[in-house]
């Protein structure tokens, strides 16, 4: 069975825009899910990935699908479709553009396509099979990571230091202290802005499949490398380490699994 196109992928990101974008910076409603940590859902991400989730199942009712707001079904099939439909929906109620809409394919469990959109500030990232693309207010271009090649060169991103357990925030602590510089709260943008040459590292912890899945071959065609602390696939999730080149990569595994 042949893989989407990209432009496919654009029809997604427009169809749940038309969702989010009426909603953004209209301080409405917020729930949070369970007990707990605030972890907030709004009327936008529920109709955004519903929308998302209609244009799949009339264009490919055989592929599963899999989303952060209405679960999964046919997780086991070949193809499954990996949906946040508002990744940093904390950024959102803020009323910050660093959220975005994530949307990736698997094959047979591998992440093969996907994109990451931004409607407010108008900048999509996608990617299919051997290329990562770039379009924007100044066009289309290729995405390709920069060259950095000591993790002391580097730029770090990750959402907030908040978000590490105790088991967790001492690891992450050991690799910030070596980058030249950190910078917080991109949530989902960060790992477009390593995947566009302007970072070369994001770390974070106890994510969900969806959180990652859009990602994985956005950072991968672009020349990046995006793993788990232990160096395993990140498809499942859990804790990731994405960075631009292969050196900064092996020191923050070090410093990471010690």
């Amino acid at each position: 069975m042949a893989l989407p196109d990209l432009e496919f992928f654009r029809r997604l990101a427009a169809a749940a825009a038309e969702q989010t974008l009426p909603r953004f910076r209209q301080n409405g409603a917020v729930e949070t899910k369970g007990s707990g940590l605030f972890d907030p859902v709004t009327e936008a991400d529920k109709a955004a990935e519903t929308a998302i989730r209609d244009l799949i199942a009339q264009t490919y009712p055989d592929h599963g699908i899999l989303g952060e707001e209405h679960g999964g079904h046919g997780t086991d099939r070949e193809f499954l479709w990996v949906i946040d439909p508002i990744d940093g929906t904390r950024a959102f109620i803020s009323g910050l553009p660093v959220w975005g809409t994530l949307i990736g394919l698997y094959q047979d469990g591998r992440a093969v396509m996907g994109l990451m959109d931004q409607p407010f500030i108008g900048e999509t990232f996608v990617a299919g099979p051997g290329q990562s693309h770039y379009f924007g207010r100044s066009g289309q271009a290729p995405l390709k990571v920069r060259a950095c090649e000591k993790l002391a060169d580097a730029t770090l991103f990750t959402t907030s230091p908040k978000i590490f357990s105790d088991a967790h925030v001492g690891r992450y602590e050991r690799v910030e202290k070596v980058a030249r510089l950190a910078r917080y709260g991109c949530d989902c943008y960060a790992y477009a802005l390593l995947a566009s040459g302007h970072a070369d590292i994001v770390v974070e912890s106890d994510l969900k499949p969806y959180d990652i899945a859009a990602l994985i071959p956005i950072i991968e065609n672009a020349g990046g490398v995006i793993t788990t602390w232990d160096g395993g696939r990140p498809e499942g999730g859990g804790d990731i380490v994405a960075c631009g080149s292969r050196r900064v990569h092996e020191e923050a595994l070090a410093l990471l699994r010690s």
